[in-house]
Order: C-alpha cells, then sequence, then structure tokens
C-alpha cells in the first residue's frame, strides 16, 4: 500500500512558487516537513490578499491544524528563526503549538556569514551568487564534522567551547585570507546562548515524530527549497546550494526511508526563472525578458534580487522529472503569458551543430547550449482567477497539454494568480490527493 506522503520539489532554479503550492495542498496533510536549505530560502504565500514571507518555517504552519517541522538537513540560524517565529505570532498564527525543529540540524552562526560575505566578494573569486547568509560554510563545517547541532546549541558548556574554538579558527582565516575584522567570541556567546533558550521548546527528535506520523497512518508533505538545477549533486555545479534540493533530499534531510514517499510533485513556471549566477540556456536578454519580469513580479521573496527570466525549457524539465521521479506536475505563473500572440518553448538542445539528449554535466557544455524553439500559439483571453480547466482559453489547454506530452509527467495543478484561491486541481490529481487523506 502506497504511504500517504508527498515530496514537492522545485522542478527548475527555485522559486517556481512552491510555496503557495504547499500552502494549497498543506489543507490535505497532518504534517509538512522541510527538509533542506536555510533562510536563503523564501516562501510567499498570499491568502485573500495578506502576504506571508516565510523562509525557514513550512508553509503547512499557516494551516491551524497543521504540524510544521524543520528537518535535520535545514541549516537553522537561530536570530532568522526566532525573528520568524515572532512575526507569525503577532499575525496571530499558533506557531508555538505547531512548530518542532530537529535536534539533529546544523546551526548558522555569526562566522559562517562572515567566510561566505568575504570569500564572495574577493577578488578573483569566482562569484556563485549566494545570498551570503552562511549556508554554505555552514553546511561545509557539516562535513567537516566540524558543525554545531541543535541538540549542541543548547548545552551552553559545548556552546561555549565551540564558539570559542570555532571564533579562533574562523578569525584567523578570514583576517589572512580576506583582512576581514575579527568577531568577539565572548559577545557571540551571549547572544546565542539567549537565543538557545528561546529555541529549546520548538526542539525534538523530528525523525522520530515524522517515523510515528507515518505509522500512524497520517498524511505527511516534504517541503523542497530552492530547485532541482540547484541541487548540490545534480544542478549546475558549481552554481548550485550547498544541499540536496532534489526528491532524495526528503529521505536524507528527515530521516524516513524511501519506501515512506508516496508519490512526488514536481512544480514548474510555465516559463523559467533564475536568480544568481550560473548557465541559463532559455534566458531572455531582449524585451520578452523584461515583460516576463515585469508581468510575473520576477523578484526574489528574501533578497528583492531581480530574476533572470526566460521561456520554458522542456529538455531541462524532462532531466528534473527524471532525477525527482515526478509522477505530477504543478504549472505556476500561466497567467504571465496572457496576452502572447505566440509562445516560443524549448523543446531540444543543440552544441556545436550536434543534437544533445542530456543534460551536459560541466558548465561549458551548459554554456554551449543552442536551444532548439517551437513557437506555440498564444491566447488573448485572461487566465487570471480560471478556478476550472474547461474555462481555460482552448489555446491555454494545448500548451499545457504540450508541456505534459513533452516533460513526461501528469499535470495535477494550474495556478493563475498569486492568492490561495486563484488554483485549478484536476480531477485526476484530486482522486490521487483524497486517495493520500484517506
Amino acid at each position: 500500500m502506497r504511504a500517504k506522503t508527498a515530496v514537492v520539489v522545485g522542478a527548475q532554479w527555485g522559486d517556481e512558487g512552491k510555496g503557495k503550492i504547499v500552502d494549497v495542498l498543506s489543507e490535505r496533510f497532518s504534517v509538512v516537513a522541510r527538509y533542506a536549505g536555510g533562510h536563503n530560502a523564501g516562501h510567499t504565500v498570499i491568502i485573500k490578499g495578506q502576504k506571508f514571507i516565510l523562509q525557514l518555517i513550512p508553509c503547512g504552519i499557516l494551516r491551524p491544524d497543521c504540524q510544521a517541522v524543520i528537518g535535520n538537513g535545514v541549516v537553522l540560524d537561530p536570530i532568522a528563526f526566532l525573528k520568524e517565529v515572532g512575526k507569525l505570532r503577532d499575525l496571530g498564527v499558533g506557531v508555538d503549538e505547531q512548530v518542532f525543529v530537529s535536534n539533529r540540524a546544523q546551526v548558522i552562526l555569526p562566522y559562517h556569514r562572515m567566510i561566505e560575505l568575504a570569500a564572495e566578494s574577493a577578488p578573483g573569486r569566482q562569484k556563485i551568487g549566494t545570498t551570503s547568509r552562511g549556508i554554505g560554510p555552514a553546511y561545509e563545517d557539516k562535513m567537516a564534522r566540524n558543525g554545531l547541532r541543535v541538540v549542541d546549541l543548547l548545552n551552553t558548556n559545548l556552546l561555549k567551547t565551540h564558539i570559542q574554538n570555532a571564533c579562533h579558527e574562523k578569525n584567523t582565516v578570514a583576517h589572512a585570507l580576506f583582512g576581514t575584522e575579527p568577531l568577539d567570541p565572548v559577545q557571540m556567546y551571549e547572544e546565542y546562548a539567549r537565543a538557545a533558550e528561546q529555541v529549546a521548546p520548538f526542539v525534538t527528535d523530528t525523525a522520530a515524530l515524522l517515523n510515528g506520523a507515518i505509522r500512524a497512518g497520517k498524511s505527511v508533505m516534504f517541503e523542497g527549497a530552492q530547485g532541482t538545477m540547484l541541487d548540490i549533486d545534480h544542478g549546475t555545479y558549481p552554481f548550485v546550494t550547498s544541499s540536496s534540493a532534489t526528491a532524495g533530499g526528503a529521505i536524507t534531510g528527515t530521516g524516513v526511508g524511501p519506501t515512506a514517499i508516496g508519490t512526488v510533485i514536481g512544480v514548474t513556471k510555465a516559463y523559467v526563472t533564475r536568480v544568481g549566477e550560473g548557465p541559463f540556456p532559455t534566458e531572455c536578454h531582449n524585451e520578452a525578458g523584461e515583460h516576463l519580469r515585469a508581468r510575473g513580479h520576477e523578484f526574489g521573496a528574501v533578497t528583492g534580487r531581480p530574476r533572470r527570466c526566460g521561456w520554458l525549457d522542456l529538455p531541462l524539465l524532462r532531466y528534473s522529472n527524471t532525477i525527482n521521479g515526478t509522477e505530477w506536475l504543478v504549472v505556476t505563473k500561466l497567467d504571465v503569458l496572457d496576452g502572447l500572440e505566440e509562445i516560443p518553448v524549448c523543446t531540444g538542445y543543440e552544441i556545436d551543430g550536434k543534437k544533445v539528449d542530456t543534460m551536459p554535466a560541466d558548465v561549458r557544455g551548459l554554456e554551449s547550449i543552442k536551444p532548439v524553439y517551437t513557437k506555440v500559439k498564444g491566447w488573448t483571453e485572461p487566465t487570471e482567477n480560471v478556478s476550472e480547466w474547461d474555462n481555460l482559453p482552448r489555446q491555454a489547454q494545448e500548451y499545457l497539454r504540450f508541456l505534459e506530452r513533452e516533460s513526461g509527467a501528469k499535470i495535477g495543478m494550474v495556478s493563475t494568480g498569486p492568492d490561495r484561491e486563484q488554483t485549478m486541481t484536476l480531477p485526476q490529481f484530486a482522486g490521487a490527493l483524497r486517495e493520500l487523506e484517506a
């Protein structure tokens, strides 16, 4: 019998609208668990015109009966977490009853931000386009077995010793390499010891919590951060994030077994965007790109950075669906394409005049791609607010069916606006969701 669980993953370079989709779907789930990334990932949810920007806490928090879990694969900035908790409390959200933080999650400390900011701005260094929030260095310390976990944060003696030793090392390295001014370990310890007291009530063994929920027959959704093409293993390396952004990350990032995953839902925009540096085969450097950015309000939820925009890339989507084992697709921002006479869609790649069937592993190969476009007829009638498939313009339906045929996954939902209500669920997907609830 298939488990009542689903992984929701970004199918592109992040910013696909996962926050809204997780919020819409969370009505049907008892638990939503975040499994990767840190407070560099912003999920925007709009409910009846009110905007919520969540960075660490899963979008399920906006449903009163839903538990929101921060898994062990997340890197937690305690100060950022407490700020987010405070904002949600002010809005009347029940964070104290609903939020659970893994005792095995790694902690971001100020020296992680110091190192990342200095490295990213150092002359001669390859710029990745990070948010400089300490995510990468925190994962580096984790893999070097030199990190601080949440369970250690709560041990004041261990915390004090760790900060003293880490500051001695990081201050020396940062000053030698980048000329950075040293951080004060005493001040840091005092600040984070106070923060630890406030974080403590949220901390538990979330792997035990999640496995217990699954055994009890509860429905659990695993919420990804960023997107497949930013995955540390499968993305456009080195222009990637520092964690496992694909569906596989849900296993290692929460402590559930692979047989506990029922289905994978990929979220894709009706076009493509990217933030930061790195290859982007279908990027538009002309008026079309500006049109997509303006119509789609393409600016980062956390950083405010303008997103690079381009046409839908089907080879990329096929690759993403393969890597994730995607069964269902959710297509967002269809309404951004309203009014276009024709819509170019990348259906294949060429490198040096030769057709390419696989995604190149190296940046040079990715940068050499010449997209092969098919022009699809656009539509003049608006799709914004449309909530029934039969009410979509015929050409919009054909665009979506073309995407479905070419991508290898079934379309389950379509988003036609930013609000929770501006979403349509196709009948077959609705039936699959009922099975998850049953």
